[in-house]
């Protein structure tokens, strides 16, 4: 579904990724799990054009994705939900919700589609109104994966869904990220807590300073002792 092979990107002199080459199959979570600086972040935007490419390629369901503009890429179905959940903390929740099917054509479909986000997100129905800025961490989490869901994403690219959240919100937010996959929607998860990250997927790739140093089956990472003394605890 995805394939990146060879991506180098700079900012200004410093070279932020180092032929990064990696890839996502149909129905899979693939996570990325690193340090602070190790460029995680950096490969999702490179994948969405949010940053520019120095070299190497970004395919996606047979397009080439570097030389597209972002918006380009949203209608392909390649979805982002950002690290820090970027809402439009000024609009409602069910703005938000809107803003999120805004490409879409298709109306009786998305009116379904508000139906499944209920029924995921029950409490975000109980708040449609309410300004998204007055949210809590947890739901404004929900509100950024929901307005993702509503652009009917074939690949989800979520960036640290875990950031700032309590352990039982975590732990939601993962089931959630889960039931996702199940029904359909291939997922690519960035997520510092790698122990976590993991537990819920199916490949991983480790990254150092900008360069994939190992992967491998997030079971095997997850029992490999050099993984675990480095990024789990021991």
């Amino acid at each position: 579904m995805l394939k990146v092979k060879n991506l180098n990107v700079y900012y200004g002199n410093i070279h932020a990724l180092h032929n990064i080459s990696f890839e996502v199959n149909e129905g899979e979570i693939v996570t990325l799990i690193g340090a602070n600086g190790a460029g995680k972040t950096t490969t999702l935007h490179s994948i969405s054009r949010l940053i520019p490419i120095e070299s190497g390629e970004v395919e996606f369901l047979g397009h080439t994705l570097q030389t597209l503009w972002p918006h380009n890429i949203v209608e392909l179905g390649l979805i982002q939900v950002p690290e820090g959940r970027r809402i439009f903390s000024n609009l409602t929740v069910k703005e938000n919700l809107e803003m999120g099917a805004f490409i879409r054509k298709d109306r009786e479909q998305i009116k379904k589609d508000y139906e499944m986000i209920f029924t995921r997100f029950p409490r975000l129905k109980e708040r449609l109104r309410q300004m998204a800025g007055t949210l809590s961490g947890g739901e404004q989490q929900m509100l950024a994966i929901a307005r993702a869901l509503m652009s009917k994403p074939k690949l989800l690219l979520l960036d640290e869904p875990s950031m700032g959240l309590a352990p039982l919100l975590v732990k939601e937010i993962f089931s959630i990220i889960q039931e996702i996959n199940k029904a359909g929607t291939t997922v690519l998860l960035v997520e510092q807590n790698a122990h976590l990250a993991l537990s819920v997927a199916d490949r991983a790739y480790v990254l150092e300073t900008g360069r994939i140093v190992t992967q491998g089956s997030a079971k095997a990472l997850a029992s490999s002792e050099d993984v675990r003394k480095a990024y789990l605890g021991g």
